[in-house]
């Protein structure tokens, strides 16, 4: 069983400091769904020196793990070492009913290049219904599974017949919209191989080509109501005659959509969102660029402040004329 952070603290006598490795840090609570060879929640571990954040899945029993993967045996014996919670038999579309994960809640939920197996070409109809099938099944599981400001990561290749699968679509239909996708590249996860995880060369790694990490959050609309910042002045009549910086919208963006969450979910906790959102993104500011100061967060900070104040007056505004 993982131990908490708290008990992890008190054990070395020290606070512990936060690590990141690109979206991902050690003080997020992550599920790892589908894991092939177990290499990249490895890569967490070893980048967090800690794996008690962590817990990793696989839909394979441990005894056919370890005979698919040369190396699974090993990297889970690493993760093990590390304080990771493994689970095996675990199907992405059912697994908010599984014993161990039903009660849980996470930071970040990824899912690295979901598959459904090799039953044809990929450009057929067939295989793309059967792909888009798997994902819409892990979208109605992992929407339920987030913290108020959880996210949900998953990999995947952007060219046809990839980009057939329309994730975006199959996220609304589970009340999750896009708010970001970035480029992926292997290398910034050392040690990561991608497996074909199928088939008698289920141990081979397959061309990446051109992929991205495709960013979902929970709304309960399934629309991304405040996810366009530059849009926001027209529903919230902002008094800015500029649009919002970059810099805000993309630190921010989770922020500025939690009065969406809030209405919708009742297990939201503001309080702790608003500080845990100061903070990572004070880190996340600092980390992006070298020479960054407070002083340009602070910024940042009175921005959002304005966005918020005019926020709060807009939804004040709404209630009070739902009550006429």
């Amino acid at each position: 069983m993982a131990v908490g952070k708290e008990m992890v603290k008190a054990e070395v006598g020290m606070e512990e400091k936060e690590k990141w490795l690109m979206h991902y840090s050690s003080f997020h609570q992550i599920l790892l769904v589908g894991e092939g060879d177990f290499s990249f929640s490895l890569c967490l571990a070893q980048s967090f020196s800690s794996a008690y954040n962590i817990v990793a899945t696989s839909l394979n029993p441990y005894d056919l793990l370890i005979k698919m993967y040369k190396k699974a045996k090993s990297n889970l014996e690493g993760l093990e070492k590390l304080g990771a919670h493994l689970l095996f038999g675990v199907d992405a579309t059912k697994m908010k009913l599984h014993t161990d994960l039903k009660m849980r809640k996470f930071d970040r939920i990824i899912y690295n290049f979901p598959h459904a197996g090799f039953h044809g070409k990929e450009e057929s109809r067939i295989m793309i219904n059967m792909h888009r099938d798997l994902v819409h099944g892990f979208f109605r599981n992992a929407s339920g599974m987030l913290r108020g400001n959880g996210e949900i990561h998953v990999n995947h290749k952007t060219k046809a017949p990839f980009s057939d699968w329309n994730l975006e679509e199959l996220a609304s239909q589970n009340s999750l919209v896009l708010f970001e996708c970035v480029a992926f590249r292997r290398e910034d996860y050392p040690g990561y191989n991608n497996k074909r995880g199928a088939g008698s060369r289920c141990d081979k790694s397959f061309p990446l080509g051109a992929c991205s990490t495709f960013k979902f959050r929970f709304s309960p609309t399934g629309t991304n109501i405040l996810g366009n910042m530059n849009g926001i002045s027209k529903h919230t009549r902002l008094p800015l005659t500029n649009t919002v910086s970059i810099d805000c919208s993309r630190i921010f963006v989770g922020y500025c959509n939690h009065a969406v969450e809030t209405l919708g979910r009742s297990d939201y906790n503001v309080g702790y969102t608003v500080l845990e959102v100061v903070r990572l993104g004070l880190e996340r500011y600092m980390a992006e660029g070298p020479g960054r100061t407070l002083t340009g967060y602070i910024n940042l900070m009175q921005e959002l402040q304005l966005l918020s104040r005019s926020r709060s007056a807009f939804l004040r505004r709404m209630l009070l004329g739902s009550d006429q």
